[in-house]
C-alpha cells in the first residue's frame, strides 16, 4: 500500500478517536481482502499492536470481525447486513441518473460497487429495446471478466490487483475473458489512458460494456451501460465514453454534497 494510503483520524471535528479507528481498520481489512494479520494491520494503519489488538478484541465481541484458527482476523457476517441495508438507499438514489444515461444512450444502466474481492450489481435501469441487457440486481462476479470490474480496480496499486486475482484466480467466461495476471495489468493501464473500461465480450458473447468508475466515491464504486455488441460498437463507444464520464462526475458531486 501506498503511504497516502494510509488512513489517519481527524485531528478536530469532535470525531470519537477509537470510533474512527475501529471503521479505519475495517477498511484496511477489506482493501486487504477481507483477511489479514496483526502486523499487517499495524503496518497499514500506523497504529501501535496494543491499540489494535484492543480495537479488534471489541470488534469480534460484536461479531463485525472474527478470529480464524490461524490466528489472522476476517471481516465477519454482521457486515453483511449493513453493507445490504445501505446499498438499497443508494440504488434508489442514483435510479435518476442511471435513467439518464438510458435516455442518453438507448442501453441498459448499471451500477456496481467493490465488495472484498467481488462486484456487486447495485441498481439498473433497462433499456427500452426489446433486445436488451439484465443483469440481476445482487449478483455477485469476478472483477476480471467484467467492464465495471476493470474500472473499479484501475486505480489500485499493480501489487494490490494481483494480489486480488490470486485470491479468486481468473477463470474464463468465454474464450475472450483474460486470464493472465499480466494480461489483465495491461488492460488495466488502457483503462487508464482511455479513462473508461470495455467487456468486450468477455463475460458473455454478444454483449458489450462500457464502464467509468465514479470518482472520489466513499466504497469503490462504477456505472456502466451494456448492450448487443451490434449497437455497443468500437464507434459509438466513442460517443458513449463522454456521457458516462459526466454522469459519473455527477454522482461523485452529489455524494459529496450535504
Amino acid at each position: 500500500m501506498r503511504p497516502s494510503d494510509v488512513r489517519k483520524p481527524s485531528a478536530g471535528g469532535g470525531g470519537v478517536q477509537s470510533l474512527e479507528r475501529a471503521f479505519s481498520l475495517l477498511e484496511h481489512m477489506a482493501d486487504a481482502g477481507g483477511e489479514i494479520g496483526l502486523s499487517e494491520l499495524a503496518v497499514t494503519s500506523g497504529l501501535p499492536l496494543p491499540t489494535i489488538h484492543r480495537l479488534m478484541r471489541t470488534l469480534v465481541s460484536c461479531g463485525y470481525v472474527r478470529q480464524q484458527a490461524n490466528r489472522r482476523y476476517a471481516l465477519g457476517p454482521r457486515l453483511i447486513r449493513l453493507g445490504e441495508a445501505a446499498a438499497r438507499p443508494l440504488a434508489t438514489w442514483a435510479r435518476p441518473q442511471l435513467a439518464r444515461l438510458v435516455e442518453e444512450t438507448g442501453e441498459t444502466a448499471n451500477m456496481a460497487l467493490l465488495d472484498g474481492d467481488e462486484v456487486v450489481y447495485v441498481a439498473q435501469v433497462p433499456s427500452r429495446h426489446s433486445m436488451r441487457m439484465f443483469t440481476e440486481v445482487g449478483r455477485r462476479v469476478l472483477p476480471h471478466t467484467t467492464g465495471v470490474g476493470k474500472a473499479l480496480l484501475a486505480d489500485l496499486p499493480e501489487e494490490q490487483v494481483r494480489a486480488l486475482l490470486a485470491r479468486t484466480g481468473m477463470p474464463a467466461s468465454t474464450e475472450r475473458t483474460i486470464t493472465t495476471p499480466d494480461a489483465f495489468v495491461r488492460a488495466l493501464r488502457t483503462v487508464r489512458e482511455r479513462g473508461y473500461a470495455v467487456d468486450d465480450n468477455e463475460q458473455e458473447i454478444g454483449v458489450r460494456c462500457i464502464a467509468v468508475r465514479v470518482p472520489d466515491s466513499p466504497t469503490a464504486t462504477a456505472i456502466s451501460i451494456s448492450g448487443p455488441a451490434g449497437r455497443v460498437t468500437e464507434r459509438s463507444t466513442e460517443r458513449f465514453a463522454p456521457i458516462l464520464r459526466a454522469v459519473a462526475g455527477d454522482l461523485s458531486a452529489a455524494l459529496a454534497g450535504p
